[in-house]
């Protein structure tokens, strides 16, 4: 059965996995609200229930302080849809584009599909990357100047028309770049581009 309505709430997910006996497993979405809620339900988790948490570099970003402080976490470059699964029996959805607490979610107790999610769950968290692969984004690369600087060489311009386009002076501009491979730990401005992608910094549309 699946229920999608406005009662469908943060109270509902909180009843869910508080009453967790087996396992918890989680998919983030870059929402603070959906987020937030999740965090504030897995401290109540009772002990020895297993929970493992999935999230977009852009999740994570949202509290990364809390969420690397948990035992099992992994990213994902790709987007997430808003999930958890308790014990394989039932799953709340996020929905849309509105945070779980104004409604747009729904509760799926069948069987055949909370096995289903189950599964898609297992196969996106075998490719995740672990925690400790994942490292913490300096200030600098949270910057508008540094997305800015990206998608411009995402853009493929010329390093004088990227520094035009921005205002800025050519040789500033390659100060950028420079240290923004850096901190990627990019030897080329491919790599950068990809790196960029992973860690949430550019999306993947163009």
């Amino acid at each position: 059965m699946t229920h999608t309505d406005a009662e469908v709430t943060t109270e509902t997910l909180e009843r869910l996995v508080l009453r967790a006996r087996r396992s918890v497993n989680v998919a983030l979405t870059e929402s603070v609200t959906f987020v937030e809620a999740v965090l504030r339900c897995l401290a109540g988790v009772p002990s020895g229930v297993t929970v493992r948490v999935l999230c977009s570099p852009a999740a994570l970003e949202v509290a990364p302080t809390r969420l690397r402080a948990l035992p099992a976490v992994r990213t994902f470059p790709h987007d997430l849809c808003g999930m958890v699964v308790v014990d394989g029996t039932s799953a709340f959805l996020r929905l849309g584009t509105q945070a779980a607490a104004d409604g747009r979610a729904a509760v799926v107790t069948d069987r055949a599909a909370v096995s289903t999610l189950q599964l898609l769950y297992a196969g996106v968290w075998s490719r995740g990357r672990r925690m400790v692969d994942h490292p913490e984004l300096s200030p600098r690369l949270r910057t508008e100047l540094t997305r800015r600087i990206l998608e411009q060489l995402r853009s493929g311009r010329t390093d004088a028309a990227a520094a035009s386009q921005l205002q800025v002076s050519l040789r500033t501009y390659r100060r950028h770049v420079a240290e923004i491979m850096r901190e990627l730990n990019a030897s080329s401005r491919f790599q950068a581009g990809v790196r960029a992608v992973e860690l949430g910094l550019l999306s993947r549309a163009g």
